[in-house]
C-alpha cells in the first residue's frame, strides 16, 4: 500500500461514527475521493456518492458501509454517570474498561465506560456479564448538573480511536467493520483514474450509513443510482483463531486475499468473474459459501428495482464488533485491486441473467 492510501486508511480509522453518526467519516471520505471523480455527491441519508462516467448509460454500484457500531446516551444520573443503550451489535462482554469519545455540538468529549471493581463483587457477581444498561460512561463530572454542561441526551458515543499496526502487515483498530469497505470503494476510484481510457462504464462508489442498524444507506443510495450491478466490500470473519468452528464458519485467513462467495446473495454470472480475473491476474483470493442474504448491503441492493446482479468481496476480520478488530493491508489492496481489474474486463453489453 503506497503511503497517501494508507495515510488515508489511518486516517478513516481515526473517525467516529456510529450508525446515523457519520458525518466526520463522510467528510474524510469525501475530501480523498473526490480527487478521483468526475463529480462527488452526498443524499439526505448522509451516504457519499463519488462517480467516474456519470454520462454512460450502465452502471456498476460499488458499496462499503462508512458505519460502526457504538452508543448513544440514554439518561444522566444525579452523579454525572451517562448511561448508554447500542448502536449495532455489541458483545457486552468486551465493552467495560473502554476509553471513549462522546460527540457533543461542541466537539469531543472523552471518557471510560466503568463497572464496579472485581475486588467489590460477590463471587457471584464475577461470574456473570454485566448488561449494557448496568454500565456507565464516566467523563469525570462532578454531577448531573457539570455532565449536562459538557454533553446531552442523545449525544453519539464511540470506542476511542486505537490504530496499532502489528507483524506480518497486520494491524488493529476499532470500526475496521466497516471503514475497510468505505477504504476500497475509494480506493478503486483511484485505480480507475489511472486507467479512464479503458473504462467503458459509469463507476458509483458509495461510502454508505447506517449498515449495522438495517443496512438502510445502501437501500437509499442503490434506489438512486440504479446499477445494473454492484460489488459490495464488507469485513468477513477470518477463522484463523482460536476455536473457531470451520465447520460452520469456513476457512478464512488474513494476509490470504479477499473472501470471494458463492450463495443467494451472489450473483452466478458476476461472482465467476470476479474469480476468473483474480485466477488471471494472480491475486490472491479466499473463497466461502454465503447461505444468508442478509447482514451485509448486499442484501438490500440486491433488491433495489427490478434487482441487481450483486457480488460480495470480504475482507479478513478478527474479532469483529470488538475495539481490537484485526486487518491485513495486504487483503485491503487486493480487494481494490480485484475490483478495478474486473470492472475493466465488463463490457456494458454483457448479461449477467444466470443460464
Amino acid at each position: 500500500m503506497n503511503s497517501e492510501s494508507k495515510k488515508f486508511l489511518i486516517e478513516l480509522l481515526g473517525q467516529c461514527g456510529p450508525s446515523g453518526f457519520e458525518e466526520k467519516t463522510q467528510s474524510v471520505w469525501v475530501k480523498r475521493t473526490n480527487q478521483y471523480t468526475d463529480e462527488i455527491r452526498r443524499d439526505v441519508h448522509g451516504n457519499a456518492i463519488g462517480v467516474i462516467n456519470p454520462k454512460v448509460e450502465f452502471k456498476i454500484m460499488l458499496a462499503g458501509h462508512s458505519d460502526e457500531i457504538g452508543f448513544i446516551i440514554t439518561h444522566i444520573s444525579d452523579g454525572g454517570y451517562l448511561y448508554i443503550s447500542p448502536i449495532g451489535g455489541i458483545d457486552a462482554g468486551v465493552v467495560p474498561g473502554s476509553q471513549v469519545k462522546v460527540q457533543t455540538q461542541r466537539g469531543w468529549v472523552d471518557g471510560v465506560i466503568g463497572k464496579k471493581a472485581i475486588h467489590l463483587m460477590e463471587d457471584e457477581d464475577r461470574k456473570k456479564i454485566s448488561a449494557i444498561k448496568d454500565l456507565w460512561v464516566d467523563i469525570g463530572a462532578k454531577n448531573r448538573e457539570d455532565a449536562l454542561k459538557a454533553v446531552a441526551i442523545g449525544d453519539p458515543v464511540s470506542f476511542a480511536p486505537n490504530f496499532l499496526e502489528l507483524r506480518n502487515n497486520f494491524f488493529s483498530s476499532k470500526g475496521c467493520d466497516n471503514k475497510m469497505g468505505a477504504f476500497v470503494v475509494s480506493e478503486v476510484l483511484k485505480l480507475l483514474h489511472h486507467d479512464k481510457s479503458k473504462l467503458k462504464l459509469g463507476v458509483y462508489a458509495v461510502s454508505t450509513v447506517q449498515e449495522e442498524v438495517g443496512l438502510r444507506g445502501a437501500t437509499t443510495s442503490a434506489y438512486g443510482i440504479n446499477p445494473n450491478a454492484a460489488m459490495i466490500v464488507d469485513v468477513g470473519h477470518a477463522s484463523d483463531v482460536p476455536d473457531i468452528d470451520k465447520r460452520i464458519v469456513g476457512e478464512a485467513f488474513l494476509g490470504k486475499g479477499p473472501i470471494l462467495h458463492a450463495g443467494p446473495v451472489i450473483n452466478r454470472v458476476l461472482g465467476k468473474l470476479l474469480i476468473e480475473t483474480a485466477k488471471k491476474k494472480k491475486i490472491p483470493y479466499q473463497f466461502s459459501s454465503l447461505s444468508r442474504t442478509g447482514g451485509t448491503d448486499a442484501g438490500s441492493i440486491q433488491l433495489v428495482r427490478s434487482g441487481v446482479a450483486t457480488a460480495l468481496l470480504s475482507v479478513p476480520n478478527r474479532y469483529m464488533h470488538t475495539m481490537v478488530e484485526m486487518c491485513s493491508f495486504d487483503d485491503v489492496v487486493a480487494t481494490a485491486n480485484l475490483i478495478a481489474e474486473t470492472i475493466l474486463t465488463i463490457d456494458p453489453k454483457m448479461s449477467f441473467i444466470p443460464e
